[in-house]
């Protein structure tokens, strides 16, 4: 296969794929409303959305909480501007970049979400990224993940492996992320988590191998 970089992969499909993600991904048409369910409910509830995509979280949060704020962040110009055509009255801030890049306001989010975005990193990445989440947080924020993850350690390393052989195969530059799945298993995305510094971090659901994981 050859790789594309992350966000021309995700331009080219914009067309179809809300309905791509509903009905393709196993448990979508449940996980999706499941994580919005958990995000906080009060008025002035400020979110940071990782990977926010075309906002498909977002809908069935903003049904439920419509002045919560939201910071989302997006590779994709391309899904940041069909997100903004669906949310053009509400409180929300679109950040075009890779979220392990932008900086993110201290002690400000009452939560973080993210999902379907983050099974394409190493667990170092994450583990840097999850720090800096933590901070972000509030005393009382937490972070609601959403994401599929690899059904054993050996699945684990033969996707990393088959990354490098196919960026080496292909002659591709080395800091340049490019649209290829990596999932940890939920056990090692656990342990980055606690890592990071988030204590209290729990499975809540699981729809085959997408799994919802609440830390705090």
């Amino acid at each position: 296969m050859k790789l594309e970089k992350m966000d021309a992969f995700f331009a080219t499909r914009l067309n179809g794929y809300d309905e791509h993600m509903m009905m393709e991904i196993e448990g979508a048409k449940e996980f999706y409303p499941y994580t919005a369910a958990l995000l906080p409910p009060k008025h002035d509830a400020y979110v940071l959305d990782l990977g926010c995509g075309t906002g498909i979280e977002l809908e069935y949060y903003f049904t439920l909480n419509g002045k919560a704020s939201v910071v989302g962040i997006d590779l994709s110009a391309d899904m940041l501007s069909a997100l903004k055509q669906k949310f053009s009255d509400r409180k929300i801030k679109l950040i075009c970049g890779s979220y392990f890049d932008v900086p993110f306001e201290t002690n400000c989010f009452d939560a973080a979400v993210s999902v379907e975005s983050l099974h394409h990193f190493t667990a170092a990445q994450k583990l840097k990224l999850y720090k800096k989440l933590n901070i972000a947080l509030t005393d009382n924020g937490y972070f609601v993940l959403t994401d599929y993850f690899a059904d054993s350690e050996e699945a684990e390393h033969f996707y990393f492996s088959e990354l490098e052989r196919l960026k080496s195969e292909q002659r591709l530059e080395p800091n340049v992320f490019y649209h290829y799945d990596t999932p940890l298993t939920v056990e090692h995305e656990i342990e980055v988590l606690k890592k990071a510094g988030f204590s209290d971090v729990q499975i809540m659901r699981s729809w085959e191998a997408t799994y919802t994981i609440l830390a705090h």
